[in-house]
Parts: structure tokens; sequence; C-alpha cells
């Protein structure tokens, strides 16, 4: 994975709203190396026209798929736009895998408002994310802005 990756994640009553995000940033996106759960990718390449490499379905084992690219350090930002009015089967994967972004201090969006924000920052400034982390230079940015 050349590019810089992305991980896309949407459980059911999520999906149309990722399909929006993904439209809204489609040009930009289409930079990225995208990687996906098998239900949202497939949904992302038919509705909107991007690749993306799919891994398992979440329930399935894609979001420890997902997991293992984060701390393999592949999957450099992850969107999961989760539902969170509806128990989900898999929920310790689910938590695995907000751990492991947390443990390896990957960006991680779980709605719309923070997927905005880590794309944003993402196509901005795109370098935070070659050399050190999105958490790190958005915390100087701020720290900065407010001196």
């Amino acid at each position: 994975m050349g590019r810089l990756a992305l991980a896309l994640i949407a459980h059911n009553a999520k999906k149309d709203d990722m399909i929006r995000l993904v439209r809204s940033h489609q040009r930009e996106l289409a930079g990225l190396n995208l990687v996906a759960t098998r239900g949202t990718g497939q949904l992302i390449q038919s509705e909107v026209g991007l690749s993306a490499t799919l891994m398992g379905s979440g329930p399935l084992g894609g979001d420890q798929q997902i997991g293992a690219l984060v701390a393999s350090g592949e999957v450099r930002a992850v969107i999961f736009l989760r539902d969170p009015l509806m128990a989900q089967p898999h929920e310790p994967d689910i938590s695995a895998l907000l751990r492991i972004c947390d443990v390896y201090n990957v960006p991680l969006a779980t709605n719309m408002a923070t997927a905005e924000a880590i794309l944003h920052h993402l196509f901005e400034y795109s370098e935070a994310v070659g050399g050190h982390h999105l958490a790190a230079e958005f915390t100087e940015e701020m720290v900065a802005v407010h001196e």
C-alpha cells in the first residue's frame, strides 16, 4: 500500500451516511488507498465508483482484519460510522478495533462530524500522517492558534 490508506466501515443504519460522505469527497478519496469491510466497500464501489480493498464483513472478522492493518501501520486513519442505538453481535470485535486505534494513536471517526474533521485534516495536511501522527499535528496546530 504505497499511498495513504484510509479504512471505511459503516453499520447498516449508517451506510447512507457513508455514501454521502464518500460522494462529497470523491475526488480527494480517489487519491487514497481505501480499505473497507465487505458490505461497506461493495456499496462504495457500486454507488460511487471508487475502488476499495475489501476485507471480510464486520461480523465475520472484517473489523479485526482492519485492526491488523492499523497495528501494522498500513492503515493511517479509520472512519467507522457506528450505529450507537443498536447492539451489535460482534461488539467485542468493534471494541478491539477502537482500542487498537487508541493504542497506535490512529485517528478514528465514529460519526459524521469527526469523519469530516479527519478528512479535512487529511486532505489539508496529508504530510501530517506520513511521518508522525495526525493527532500530534492537530494538537500542535491548536496550541499555535491559541497562543
